[in-house]
């Protein structure tokens, strides 16, 4: 049985890719340093978090198998963390713009 499973990991996630996503990783590190140069206003964090979130994904759909995971519930467990992740910045947004700034 574990041949068969190193198999399957060796045919649906060749080394090329690997590379690849790495190197995008990479590429997206360095951007995020420059970006972080650049005075955007209260607009840094808006784009730091969204390269990071990026950055998060393809860890998790390539390195944790995510992509090519054949299990339903592999990707029930991944959207439910992803809705109650939304569903928290979505309280705690409200919770912000609701608050008296004096």
């Amino acid at each position: 049985m574990a041949e068969h499973t190193a198999s399957n990991h060796s045919k649906s996630s060749p080394l090329k890719l690997y590379f690849g996503v790495w190197a995008t990783l990479l590429v997206l590190t360095f951007v995020t340093y420059e970006v972080s140069l650049v005075d955007l206003g209260p607009f840094n964090s808006v784009v730091a978090l969204v390269i990071a979130s990026i950055k998060a994904t393809l860890v998790a759909l390539f390195f944790m198998h995510v992509w090519h995971a054949s299990e339903k519930l592999t990707k029930l467990v991944i959207v439910a963390a992803v809705f109650f992740l939304l569903l928290l910045l979505g309280l705690t947004m409200t919770d912000y713009a609701t608050r008296p700034w004096s």
